[in-house]
């Protein structure tokens, strides 16, 4: 209008307007009042909901006192009576600090051995706070009382698996908390009954996408697989196979069918299951199926 060419960007008023005349070109919305607040029960008033993701147990305030039992406050060493009160008060505070009922776990430590498991078998942070949701809530009830740490780990972090459909077996999460998969799977059972949480089962597909990325397999050859395992499971006669097993046997089956054939050992290691399973599984598809796939079979 008043054929100016300087233009004053104003970040406090988040517009954009002529040097000369005034004129705003661009503005931008200003958030007058703040959100509604959450009428959730655990927001208590306080507005929280606004910002990023805050992952439970990451905060690190209201743990307590942090104790040496080497040196005090001054730099002096510590005689061995005082070093095993301290180691006592230690012990004790790490002991009350994680019973706390919906505290944080920074002082437990199933909270770093979730962390350490979560990055082992390459978990998202959102399934590892679930897992230390899961964690929390078991623990109130008493429901790992008697068991090992490792064995109640596996079960929270394959439980937060399950939870989010993320494909990972339960010997998996056993040999990646340093468990046996029997111990694992026990405690697992007693999460699903003493606690009421919704733990769906993961499909095999979700399985096969992982198992066909790992492998390198082409589109071709998923889609295959795909078309076999809708096959297999109308099938009564595959009823009874193991799905891990099954898989991996139409893995294998179809990346030879198309050419683009993978070891049965290669396989095996990807899909964790040995290779005697693999081998006498896929006998049984081809004395059912023919070595041409279902799709023979239907045409006779």
């Amino acid at each position: 209008m008043c054929h100016s060419s300087h233009r004053i960007s104003d970040p406090l008023r988040a517009e954009v307007h002529c040097a000369e005349c005034g004129l705003v070109f661009e503005e931008g919305e200003l958030l007058a009042t703040p959100p509604p607040l959450s009428d959730s029960p655990n927001s208590e008033g306080s507005g929280r909901g606004i910002g990023p993701f805050a992952p439970p147990g990451g905060t690190r305030r209201s743990l307590g006192s942090t104790l040496s039992l080497a040196r005090d406050g001054q730099g002096k060493r510590l005689d061995w009576h005082r070093r095993y009160e301290f180691q006592h008060l230690k012990r004790v505070m790490q002991r009350q600090t994680a019973r706390v009922p919906g505290g944080p776990t920074d002082r437990s430590p199933a909270r770093a051995e979730i962390a350490l498991a979560a990055e082992r078998i390459g978990l998202p942070p959102v399934v590892q706070a679930e897992a230390e949701e899961v964690y929390r809530e078991a623990k109130v009830r008493g429901l790992f009382r008697g068991r090992s740490l490792p064995a109640s780990v596996g079960a929270v972090v394959y439980t937060a698996c399950r939870r989010y459909s993320i494909p990972r077996t339960l010997g998996e999460v056993a040999l990646a908390v340093g468990a046996r998969r029997s111990e694992v799977g026990r405690t697992f059972k007693v999460i699903q009954r003493g606690t009421d949480l919704q733990v769906p089962g993961v499909g095999t597909k979700a399985f096969l996408a992982r198992y066909a990325q790992e492998l390198a397999l082409s589109p071709k050859v998923r889609s295959s697989v795909e078309a076999m395992l809708d096959a297999a499971r109308q099938d009564p006669e595959l009823s009874g196979l193991s799905p891990h097993g099954l898989v991996a046997a139409l893995i294998y089956l179809a990346a030879e069918k198309n050419g683009e054939r993978r070891s049965r050992a290669q396989v095996a290691r990807v899909t964790t299951v040995t290779e005697v399973t693999l081998r006498s599984t896929s006998r049984i598809l081809e004395r059912i199926w023919g070595s041409g796939g279902p799709t023979d079979r239907s045409s006779t």
